[in-house]
C-alpha cells in the first residue's frame, strides 16, 4: 500500500508546537519565516544588519530563489558549494591567507548568475585568498589569472597537462580543446581576437 499522509491539524503542517508558532516577529511566525525565499527575507529582515549581510551575500550568489528552510539534502551540488562560498564571503577578514578549491561551482546557475559568482570568486582573490576552481563553464575559465587544461581527453585518455597559462595563452594552444572553445568566446569579446 502506498504511504499515507495527513496534514497535522494542531500545527496546520507547520512542524511546530502553538507555543512556538505564538511567537511572532513583524507579524510572522516561525513557520511563515522558514518559507520565505533568501530574496524575500532581504527585504524582511532590513533592520537586522548582521542577519542582513549573510542573505546579501546568499542573494549575491545567485541563491535567493532557495527557501530559508530548505533542507540540505534538496540542495545540487553547486548550490551547497555556494552556500560554503557565502559563508566565507560573509566572514572575509584581510590577513588571511586561505585556499578554496571549488568543483563546478557554477552547476544550476541562470546565466545572469555566473557573473554574480565571478565577483564572488574575485571578492575572496581581493582579500588575499587563492581560489582554485574546476570549471568548464567559459565564462568563468575566460577571466582566470591562470587556466591549466588538462586532458587531452577524459577519463583514461586524460590526466596530462595539456597546457598551463592565461587564458589567452590557453585560447593559442593548438592541442588544446579548451583553447579552441576558448578561443571563440575570446574572439566575439573582442571583435575578431
Amino acid at each position: 500500500m502506498p504511504d499515507v499522509e495527513s496534514v497535522c491539524p494542531a500545527c496546520k503542517g507547520a512542524r511546530f508546537n502553538e507555543n512556538v508558532l505564538d511567537v511572532r516577529i513583524k507579524g510572522k511566525h516561525i513557520a511563515e519565516v522558514l518559507d520565505m525565499s533568501i530574496e524575500e527575507a532581504v527585504d524582511f529582515f532590513d533592520d537586522q544588519s548582521y542577519i542582513l549581510h549573510k542573505l546579501k551575500v546568499l542573494a549575491e550568489l545567485g541563491l535567493g530563489y532557495l527557501r530559508l528552510g530548505q533542507s540540505s539534502t534538496t540542495l545540487s551540488g553547486g548550490e551547497a558549494q555556494r552556500i560554503k562560498l557565502a559563508t566565507e564571503l560573509s566572514k572575509i577578514k584581510r590577513g588571511a591567507h586561505n585556499l578554496y578549491i571549488l568543483d563546478e561551482p557554477s552547476t544550476g546557475l541562470h546565466l545572469r548568475d555566473i557573473q554574480r559568482l565571478i565577483d564572488c570568486l574575485h571578492q575572496l582573490v581581493d582579500a588575499g585568498h587563492t581560489v582554485l576552481v574546476i570549471e568548464h563553464h567559459l565564462d568563468i575559465v575566460k577571466v582566470a589569472d591562470h587556466v591549466i587544461d588538462m586532458g587531452p581527453e577524459g577519463g583514461k585518455e586524460g590526466g596530462l597537462v595539456v597546457v598551463a597559462g592565461t587564458p589567452e595563452q590557453v585560447a593559442k594552444s593548438e592541442g588544446s580543446h579548451t583553447g579552441a572553445f576558448l578561443r571563440e568566446v575570446l574572439a566575439k569579446e573582442n571583435g575578431g581576437w
